[in-house]
């Protein structure tokens, strides 16, 4: 059985649950099961792999010469195959000895108490999902010192839409709300979907990560910053106020944690 160590004060929820404005519940079932009957989905037979990639190994899939990455599908509480299905994996949940411990400069952190081998599913970012509206109106009411734990997904589609997710462990969530970013970090966010359209917010491991090692990834959704690109994308001084200094220490560190404006915004400006 998997070990977690930590004193959790928020409500401790492994999947994520319905925002208190009730726009999106990602416990409802909305996508139709399988009929497969085997032990273990394959494509292109299953349905569910039809609709994209199985769970990731080794992080996420691309198509090559392709600019975009398949979606992501696992079978689910409808589908006719086994639980030993091998498209069955975030929804399985934590599996690593993981420890919260407290960092020099960070406040909290994660990390692994046993190796990670690259490609191996380390625990979903679950909290609260909310609307656009409530995660805007949560943002704007913190504190500059209070930390944000909003994490706000953006997946592009190749017709020009974007899907927007926006979960919040601050009140109810698992483990993930104690990973810290990096700008080199040793995780990988995947959007990965089981029941519906609202995704897992699933991490990997993007390299082998040794006993003892903090868990990161990037806030931004960037994998590895490029010293040049870190430079590019600093922002305007007028912009600054609204950001915290990163202190991951990294080479190529940006210098300030990754912000998504819109959500400051005013409801007048805001999409």
């Amino acid at each position: 059985m998997p070990r977690l160590c930590l004193l959790f004060s928020p409500q401790y929820s492994p999947d994520s649950v319905a925002g208190a404005d009730g726009e999106i519940d990602p416990t409802e079932v909305t996508f139709p099961g399988c009929p497969c009957r085997s032990s273990s989905c394959v494509a292109p037979e299953c349905p569910c792999l039809r609709r994209g990639h199985s769970s990731p190994r080794a992080g996420p899939a691309r198509e090559h010469g392709q600019p975009f990455s398949r979606p992501v599908f696992e079978c689910n509480s409808l589908c006719g195959c086994g639980e030993e299905c091998q498209n069955r994996l975030v929804q399985r949940g934590l599996r690593l000895r993981l420890q919260v411990f407290r960092t020099p400069r960070k406040g909290w952190g994660l990390r692994a108490l046993e190796p990670v081998p690259r490609g191996a599913f380390v625990c979903e970012y679950a909290g609260e999902v909310l609307g656009f509206a409530e995660a805007r109106r949560r943002i704007r009411a913190q504190a500059p010192q209070e930390p944000n734990y909003i994490m706000a997904l953006r997946e592009h589609l190749h017709d020009g839409r974007v899907l927007e997710t926006f979960v919040d462990p601050t009140r109810v969530g698992n483990v993930g709300r104690f990973l810290n970013h990096s700008c080199e970090p040793n995780l990988v966010m995947v959007p990965v979907r089981v029941d519906s359209m609202v995704p897992k917010l699933a991490l990997f491991a993007a390299v082998d990560i040794a006993a003892g090692e903090e868990l990161s990834f990037d806030y931004s959704g960037r994998f590895h910053n490029l010293p040049e690109a870190s430079r590019e994308q600093k922002p305007p001084e007028e912009e600054n106020s609204l950001r915290k200094p990163c202190y991951c220490g990294s080479r190529t560190c940006a210098s300030f944690l990754p912000c998504d404006s819109s959500l400051f915004s005013t409801p007048e400006s805001s999409p």
